[in-house]
C-alpha cells in the first residue's frame, strides 16, 4: 500500500471483525445442528436466527460509518460490498440450517461434516483476517488459504451429489431434501471466496 495523504479510521476495522464475528458464531451453530437430536434443533434454529439479526445490524453499523464518515479507508463501493458479503456468508449458513430443520433431514449424509469443517475453518481465516485489513501486505496468505478450502469444498459438494445419484434406493423426496442442504452449504463456501475475491479487488486498488 502507498503512501496516504489522508488519515485512517481504526473503527472501520473494528466494525469489520465484529462483522466476521458473526461468521465463527453461525459456523459453531451449524456444527452443533449436525449432532443435534431432531428435538434440538429448534432450539439452534432459534440461535442460528438471533445470530443472522447481529450479522445484519454489523453490516448496516458499517455502512452507516460510511455514508457518515468525510473520509474512509478505502472506496466507500468497496467498502460497502465487503459489508454485505461479509453478512450475505451469514445468510448463506442461516439457509443451510433452514433446511435441515425444516426438511427433518436425519440423518445428513456423511460427508456433510466434512464440508462443515471447512465452511468453520473459512469462518475462523475471515475472522482473522478483517483485523488485519489496516495493513493489506499481509493477508496474502488469507486469500490463498481462502481459495484453498474452497476447492476442497467443491469436491466435496461434487462427491456427495454423486452419492445421492448412485443410491438405487434413495426416494426422489429425499435426493431433493438432501441436494437442496448440500447446495446451501456449497453456496456458503462460495460466500467466503466472495469476501476472499472483495478484500483482494481492495488490495490491488490499495497498492
Amino acid at each position: 500500500m502507498g503512501f496516504r495523504l489522508t488519515p485512517q479510521d481504526p473503527t472501520f476495522f473494528d466494525l469489520y471483525a465484529a462483522s466476521a464475528a458473526q461468521l465463527v458464531q453461525g459456523a459453531e451453530v451449524l456444527t452443533t445442528l449436525l449432532g443435534a437430536e431432531p428435538a434440538e434443533r429448534p432450539e439452534i434454529l432459534r440461535r442460528m436466527h438471533e445470530i443472522e439479526a447481529a450479522a445484519d445490524d454489523a453490516m448496516h453499523d458499517i455502512v452507516r460509518k460510511v455514508h457518515g464518515s468525510f473520509v474512509t479507508p478505502f472506496d466507500r463501493t468497496d467498502m460497502h460490498g465487503l459489508a454485505v458479503a461479509l453478512d450475505q456468508c451469514v445468510d448463506l449458513m442461516e439457509a443451510a440450517v433452514d433446511l435441515i430443520v425444516i426438511y427433518r433431514v436425519h440423518p445428513l449424509l456423511p460427508r456433510v461434516s466434512k464440508q462443515v469443517e471447512i465452511i468453520a475453518r473459512m469462518a475462523h481465516v475471515t475472522a482473522d483476517a478483517m483485523p488485519r485489513m489496516r495493513s493489506m501486505k499481509t493477508l496474502n496468505g488469507y486469500q490463498v488459504e481462502i481459495t484453498r478450502l474452497e476447492n476442497r469444498a467443491n469436491k466435496q459438494y461434487r462427491k456427495m451429489l454423486g452419492a445421492l445419484v448412485e443410491d438405487p434406493k434413495a426416494d426422489p423426496l429425499t435426493v431433493m431434501k438432501h441436494k437442496d442442504v448440500i447446495t446451501a452449504l456449497e453456496a456458503t463456501a462460495n460466500g467466503f471466496e466472495q469476501v476472499a475475491l472483495k478484500v483482494e479487488a481492495i488490495s490491488v486498488r490499495e497498492s
